[in-house]
């Protein structure tokens, strides 16, 4: 537990005021309970954990529950109205912004997003249902996710529409910034 304490800290630069590492902490936690021994310890972690997330989900608006599955270097990077399904799947190296939705298309069918390594999701995305999201891929802002993304794609929109990822360093736009480079290359079709 403390190795990934110590890990989600280093990910959210090293600061502990961050509220994403708040709810990192929290949820290390809850996961590390699940193999305490003898059963009355683990009773009593259980009710700090369900104390301690409950205070964290009022003060950060971030619902982030134990049983959701991460890998290495995940960052919640601006709190505030992040709701993730129990259900859902992180790889490594995930980084999620305020007021994302992750999880069920429908409450009959109990099965949320599983998100491959490297993946950038934007401020406000919603990602919903039985879908897979790839390696290598930009979620683009208040775009809304409901079927598969392959790995180095970008999805933008409502619903979003999936598209192959270019090269970082494009000729055109920001350097640095393909999600902006390629929206900038979507307008211009439409015209």
């Amino acid at each position: 537990m403390f190795d990934n304490v110590r890990a989600d800290y280093r990910a959210h630069g090293s600061n502990w005021g961050v509220q994403g590492f708040w709810v990192m902490l929290v949820y290390r936690l809850g996961r590390w309970r699940y193999g305490l021994r003898p059963v009355v310890v683990r009773k009593a972690f259980s009710l700090l954990y369900k104390v301690l997330y409950k205070i964290v989900q009022v003060i950060t608006g971030i619902e982030f529950p134990c049983e959701v599955k991460v890998g290495k270097n995940f960052v919640i990077d601006h709190f505030g109205g992040i709701v993730v399904s129990g259900y859902a799947r992180f790889g490594d190296n995930c980084r999620i912004r305020s007021g994302v939705v992750v999880g069920l298309a429908r409450v009959e069918d109990p099965c949320a997003p599983s998100i491959g390594n490297n993946v950038d999701i934007g401020t406000g995305a919603k990602l919903l249902g039985r879908i897979s999201v790839g390696d290598n891929v930009q979620i683009g802002a208040n775009s809304v996710v409901t079927r598969d993304v392959p790995s180095n794609s970008i999805a933008v929109g409502v619903p979003a529409r999936v598209m192959p990822r270019r090269d970082i360093a494009t000729p055109r736009g920001l350097p640095g910034r393909p999600l902006f480079n390629d929206f900038l290359e979507l307008e211009a079709e439409r015209v």
